[in-house]
């Protein structure tokens, strides 16, 4: 999709938000005491989140969760540009998640990237049921990031 067909579909960057309720807690990734319950997203992709993070903790149990960092929360809504270009961010929509930033940085790949590791198929396996998208899964980087559309001119 392009920008144009973005705003069609999901309307301008910050609006049709709503709060995702989340079955666990999870840590802010820059301020990891502080604690979230949810967090605003995309009403289009609210119940499909919701349900990647029940099922999340449905298989891992809390402390596997804890142990992979699958409660390191990056970052969903925040309207601002691609990092490096002039676009806009599909975070600017609420249609994307990052996770564990610090240790899946941007430009890592799967040698380094915590999240390409085995032990998280099952976790991209049920962020692709619900219609979401790895970047690092397909193209290798930003392994943090899952998102609901797919971006083209």
């Amino acid at each position: 999709m392009n920008e144009k067909e973005i705003i069609a579909k999901y309307g301008q960057p910050g609006e049709k938000l709503a709060s995702c309720n989340l079955p666990f807690a999870m840590k802010l990734a820059w301020a990891p005491k502080v604690e979230i319950k949810q967090f605003k997203c995309h009403v289009l992709v609210k119940k499909n989140l919701e349900n990647i993070f029940q099922d999340t903790l449905a298989y891992y149990g809390l402390v596997a969760v804890s142990h992979l960092g699958l409660d390191k929360f990056g970052g969903c809504f925040n309207i601002r540009q691609m990092r490096g270009g002039t676009k806009q961010s599909v975070h600017s929509w609420g249609l994307a998640v990052d996770i564990d930033p610090e240790r899946n940085q941007l430009k890592w790949g799967r040698d380094i990237a915590q999240l390409a590791n085995p032990e998280y198929e099952t976790f991209w396996q049920i962020v692709e049921t619900y219609g979401g998208i790895s970047l690092g899964r397909t193209k290798n980087y930003d392994w943090m990031h899952f998102q609901f559309i797919t971006i083209g001119d």
